[in-house]
């Protein structure tokens, strides 16, 4: 079993919270718009980090991290990409890869809108995180954590972040 924590959208903002939050995650994922190498820095000091780049991340952290990232966590197929959309309004960008083989799980940011939702025809969890930086129009910051155990998803939490 892992545990996950899941955040999006920090355009270059820290909060110590992450790491409070975080503290009994076995990795992090960031799904773009990280905003920093300050945050990168900071994220894979504290544990292992899987990421891709946003719309908004410089080239720096483009080196580093891939647009699409897919890979297989605890028997689960995940793919995770910045700008990806919702089921039944998937970005054009994905939509192909998610339709071929879809995975077990989609993950995306972007929008700055939480979002849980199981895509019932693809039969794949779909998880935005929201948007954990203080940069765009969301009211609320928040992060995500779950676990993984043997291809199954389980004990999702919200975590809201209250200035």
């Amino acid at each position: 079993m892992k545990r996950i924590g899941l955040l999006s959208d920090t355009h270059a903002f820290w909060d110590e919270r992450y790491l409070k939050y975080f503290k009994d995650c076995d990795e992090i994922w960031h799904a773009g718009d990280i905003g920093s190498m300050d945050i990168v820095e900071r994220l894979q000091a504290f544990r292992p980090l899987r990421a891709v780049y946003g719309n908004i991340d410089g080239q720096d952290i483009r080196r580093m991290f891939p647009e699409t990232v897919r890979f297989t966590i605890e028997g689960a197929d995940v793919i995770m990409k910045h700008i990806g959309g919702y089921p039944g309004r998937y970005d054009p960008s994905i939509r192909e890869a998610l339709f071929v083989r879809p995975p077990q799980l989609f993950v995306c940011g972007h929008s700055h809108i939480l979002k849980v939702k199981y895509d019932k025809t693809l039969r794949m969890l779909h998880i935005n995180p929201g948007a954990a930086g203080r940069y765009g129009f969301h009211k609320v910051r928040t992060l995500v954590r779950f676990n993984i155990d043997a291809g199954t998803f389980g004990n999702l939490e919200v975590i809201e972040l209250n200035d």
